[in-house]
This record gives C-alpha cells, structure tokens and sequence, in this order.
C-alpha cells in the first residue's frame, strides 16, 4: 500500500473519531431516566459489600463503608489543583447560564468536557474506587450539583440505584467538592445503614418545583441511623453506596455550594437504555466488552 493511500485512511479514520465525539457531546443523556421504562428492568439492587482489602483505603474505611453505606473526610486534591478546578468551574457555569442553562445543567460533563474526563481518571480517585468495587472499573457519570447562594431547592430523600438501569448495584458515587460544603450551605445529608435495606418505596414528586429531583422516599429515618452531615472542605470528597438514602436541604445562605459527583461501577454491571454509551474504562479491562469506553472529549 502506497504511502498516500495510508495517509488517507488515517486521515479518514481520524476524522470519524473526530465526528463521534462530536455527537457524543451533543448527546442528549437525559439527568433522570424515564422512570417506567427502568422499573421494567430486573434488577439486582441488593448491597454488595467491598473486599477489605485496599490498598489506599484503610481496611477500618472500607468496614465502615460496608457497614454504613458511605466513607468521608477523604483528601483528594490540594489547594492548588481545587483552585484551579474552581476557576474552570466558575468559567464553565458562565458558559452554561449564558446559553440559558440552570446551575445544574452540567451532566454526563466527562462526556464533553476534557477537564473532567481526565478527572475521572485521576489516579487519586481511582485508587479509592477500585479499593471498593475492585480492580476492573468502570467511570460513567459525571454532574456538577451547584447550589446558588439563596437557591431554594432542595434535594429530598432518595436512592440513587432508584433512577438508573444498572444491574447488580456495584455503583459508587464520589461527591468531591469543589467549595466548602457545610450545614449552613445546604452540604449532603446521608442515613446511615439505610443501603442495607435494598429498593425502598418511593413516591413521585415531580410536580414539586423545590425539589431538584422526582423522588421522594417518605419516613427516610426510619430505615437507618440518625442523619447524618457530610461536611467537607473543598478539595476532600466522600463516597456513597447507590442505595444510601441520601439528600440535603435548600441553600438559604450568602455562599456557593458546588459538588462534583463522579460516578463509577465495577466492570460486570450491565448498562441498558443506551447508558453503556456513558462508560469508560479507568482501571483494569472491561472483560465482556460491554462498555463503549469512551475517548476524550475535543473541548476541555
């Protein structure tokens, strides 16, 4: 084969993956599933404890994790590297509110956004997932939730296994914050030992607008411990079981409370409605080639 025709079908092949990941970015992954069509699915939504054995977490962590539902207080990213994610989250939410978009518009961001790609895959947060969900994982979303200073909604009790059509629930989620979350701003609010109850009722609550969400599980504390505060400084993270009921309170204070949930699973769940497309592969392999493994998106 002559050396222009192999010029030409890289130059064929390049601009493919080019025009993928271009309509990739425009692909409209909706923040909440259709609800009906993911209560069609078979689903296993029983809590599957972590091995102990870790080797960034401590084996204590890791007990708690299985034992409560969530780990806490976890250093993640310096001053220096938060500031610098602060400042492009600043520049981003501009871009988005320009275009009309709300401060919680910005899903599905490792999908088109290269910063946050490349966040997903930082060693740093790696290595904590995979001390949870093992050796072979999986990073598929990824959703800035920004409260506004005075914003007055609220996120009611709910379980995040509830929305998605993933199966087994070997799902985590890492809520690493970007400001200072506390109770004054509205920071996350978990019941502990609730992920051990499996799918919990819900009802719908759609059509309440201070409600960020559409689900509502009523009497929440009754299915664990006393609530409990997930206060962090920006830079350190928490992680969260898909079936931990978890939500927080309206922002009524004078400052910003933004979070950025990264969220991961082990290589054996199977995705359906399309969400296999989300996936990337961040440690390990993808054994039954389920997951599309996306590349980096163009645009940072």
């Amino acid at each position: 084969m002559c050396d222009r025709n192999i010029r030409n079908i890289f130059t064929a092949t390049a601009a493919s993956l080019t025009a993928q990941r271009a309509a990739l970015a425009k692909r409209d992954f909706q923040i909440i599933a259709d609800i009906s069509n993911v209560e069609e699915l078979e689903r296993d939504l029983q809590f599957h404890p972590a091995d102990l054995a870790g080797s960034t977490l401590s084996s204590d962590q890791i007990a708690s994790y299985n034992a409560n539902g969530y780990v806490t207080g976890l250093g993640i990213l310096d001053p220096t590297d938060v500031n610098d994610l602060r400042a492009y989250f600043d520049d981003l939410l501009q871009q988005y509110m320009n275009d009309g978009k709300d401060s919680y518009a910005i899903s599905s961001a490792h999908l088109r956004h290269g910063r946050v790609y490349d966040l997903m895959k930082d060693a740093r947060i790696v290595d904590v997932m995979a001390d949870l969900l093992g050796e072979e994982v999986i990073g598929w979303g990824a959703h800035f939730f920004c409260k506004m200073p005075g914003d007055g909604k609220r996120v009611s009790w709910h379980q995040d296994a509830s929305y998605w059509p993933l199966t087994p629930s070997r799902t985590a989620t890492m809520w690493l914050a970007i400001d200072d979350a506390d109770t004054e701003n509205a920071c996350m609010r978990l019941i502990p030992r609730s992920h051990l109850k499996g799918h919990l009722t819900y009802r719908m609550s759609e059509d309440d607008e201070d409600n960020v969400l559409n689900q509502t599980v009523d009497e929440a504390e009754s299915y664990g411990d006393d609530p409990v505060d997930i206060e962090l400084n920006a830079g350190q993270a928490s992680v969260h079981s898909d079936l931990i009921l978890h939500g927080s309170e309206a922002n009524q204070s004078t400052r910003r409370r933004c979070g950025l949930t990264l969220r991961y699973c082990a290589a054996e769940v199977q995705a359906h409605m399309g969400w296999a497309d989300k996936g990337m592969v961040v440690r390990g392999s993808d054994p039954d080639g389920h997951w599309t493994d996306q590349s980096r998106p163009l645009e940072d």
